[in-house]
């Protein structure tokens, strides 16, 4: 099965699981690392959630059951690792939604190529209209078109 059809399996048999403990699915990884298969599953807390992150007990209970669920299905037919972890503090913008959620928040972006000379931008997300990301610096506002971000992140600040 390929690699799109597994993510796609995974992201199916985890749905009842997400919709009954208040979860949603950030993203789904199968990928070969070295000589070995990885299953990366990263579950997130919807918007209006009370927490922001997902706990550790929340990981190792969805492991447990998405770890039986395949077992029972045997959707992968060779050895890999299974893996649940949430996005973490620096986790990537890639929905829609991230942009209006982290609005106000700090964020590190880098490009593809250089825009007035730079690759990397930080500063505070204001938002993405029209396919342009605006984030706010010390410098003033940068707008970035979004084709041009190889990368964008929050910013872990202490």
């Amino acid at each position: 099965m390929a690699k799109q059809d597994i993510c796609a399996e995974v992201t199916a048999l985890l749905e009842p699981y997400l919709n009954e403990n208040a979860l949603e699915l950030y993203k789904v990884e199968y990928k070969k690392e070295g000589p070995d298969w990885v299953l990366r599953v990263y579950p997130d807390k919807p918007a209006n959630a009370g927490s922001e992150y997902v706990s550790i007990e929340e990981c190792e209970a969805l492991n447990r059951h998405l770890s039986e669920k395949l077992d029972e299905t045997d959707l992968i037919d060779r050895s890999y690792n299974l893996e649940v972890s949430s996005p973490g503090l620096d986790r990537e913008l890639i929905k829609e939604s991230d942009y209006i959620r982290f609005a106000g928040r700090q964020v590190e972006v880098k490009t593809y190529e250089q825009i007035d000379g730079k690759k990397n931008f930080e500063g505070v997300l204001l938002g993405k209209d029209d396919g342009i990301v605006t984030i706010k610096s010390e410098s003033g506002e940068q707008e970035i078109p979004f084709e041009k971000i190889s990368k964008i992140n929050l910013a872990v600040v202490f």
